[in-house]
C-alpha cells in the first residue's frame, strides 16, 4: 500500500473537467482514483501526469452500477488507505431535442449518471470518511451553470443538474456530524471537447444561434484546487467559474 497527504477520487476522469481536475490534483500532492467508463482514455490522463504517474490509480467504473461503485472505493482504500476528497464530476447529456420527442431511455441515461451516480459515490465516500482516522473529509459536486439557468432543449441535464443543488445541500447537512464538507462547483462554457460544438453556435433562448464565448479549463482546475484546500472549519458551499462574456446571467 502506497500512502500520501491528501487522497482523492475523480469521476469522469477520462476526459474534460474531470481529467484535467485530476491532474492538477496530482500536481498538488494527491493521490488520485481516475474513474471512467473507459479504461484507455484512464490510461491517458495517467500518462499525462508524468512525474505524478505513480500517484495515479485509474479505475474503470460505470458509476450507475453500484457494485462498480463499491468496487471503486474498495480499491482505492486498498491502495491509498483513505479518502480525502471525491468530486463527482461524471456526466452526461441528452440529445438537444424538443421535450416532448426525447426517449424514456435518453432521460433515464441522464438521471442514471448525473444523480444517481453522484449519489451512490456519496454513499461510499460517507462509509469511508466517517470511519477513517482522522475523520471526515470533503466532496465536491460538479452543478454547471445549468443548475440555475437552463438551455433550450435541455431538460434531462438541467433537471438532474438542479437536482445536484439538492444533493449538495443534503450532504453538507447529513456530512457535518462526521466532518464531512460538500461543496459545488458550477462551470460554465469551459474549453474542452464537450463545448467544442460552440465555434460552430449553439441555439439560444431567443431561437437564434450564436458563437459563445468559452475560458480555459485551467481557470476550473484552480477553482476545484481552491475549494479541495479550505481547512477543515471552512467550506466554499457554493462557487460559479464562467466565461466572463457568456450568456448566463441574461440567458432567457
Amino acid at each position: 500500500m502506497t500512502t500520501s497527504n491528501k487522497v482523492a477520487i475523480v469521476t469522469g476522469a477520462g476526459s474534460g473537467v474531470g481529467r484535467y481536475a485530476a491532474l492538477a490534483l496530482l500536481g498538488e500532492g494527491y493521490s488520485v482514483a481516475l474513474a471512467g467508463r473507459r479504461s484507455e482514455q484512464l490510461e491517458e490522463t495517467a500518462n499525462m501526469a508524468g512525474k505524478n504517474i505513480a500517484s495515479a490509480l485509474p479505475i474503470a467504473t460505470d458509476v450507475t452500477k453500484p457494485d462498480e461503485v463499491v468496487a471503486l472505493f474498495s480499491k482505492t482504500k486498498t491502495e491509498f488507505g483513505r479518502l480525502d476528497l471525491l468530486f463527482n464530476n461524471a456526466g452526461m447529456g441528452a440529445p438537444p431535442v424538443p421535450l416532448e420527442d426525447l426517449t424514456f431511455e435518453q432521460w433515464s441515461n441522464v438521471v442514471a449518471v448525473n444523480l444517481t451516480g453522484s449519489f451512490l459515490c456519496t454513499q461510499e465516500a460517507f462509509k469511508l470518511m466517517k470511519d477513517q482516522n482522522p475523520q471526515g473529509g470533503r466532496i465536491i459536486n460538479n452543478g454547471s451553470v445549468s443548475a440555475h439557468a437552463p438551455r433550450p432543449f435541455s431538460s434531462p441535464y438541467t433537471s438532474t443538474k438542479h437536482a445536484i443543488t439538492g444533493l449538495t445541500k443534503s450532504t453538507s447537512l447529513d456530512g457535518r456530524q462526521y466532518n464531512i464538507a460538500c461543496g459545488q462547483i458550477d462551470i460554465g462554457n469551459a474549453a474542452t471537447d464537450m463545448t467544442a460544438r460552440m465555434k460552430n453556435g449553439v441555439p439560444q433562448a431567443n431561437g437564434e444561434t450564436m458563437v459563445e464565448p468559452t475560458m480555459d479549463v485551467d481557470n476550473v482546475s484552480q477553482a476545484i484546487l481552491y475549494m479541495a484546500s479550505r481547512p477543515p472549519d471552512a467550506n466554499a458551499q457554493f462557487l460559479t467559474i464562467m466565461a466572463t462574456k457568456m450568456p448566463y446571467l441574461g440567458r432567457g
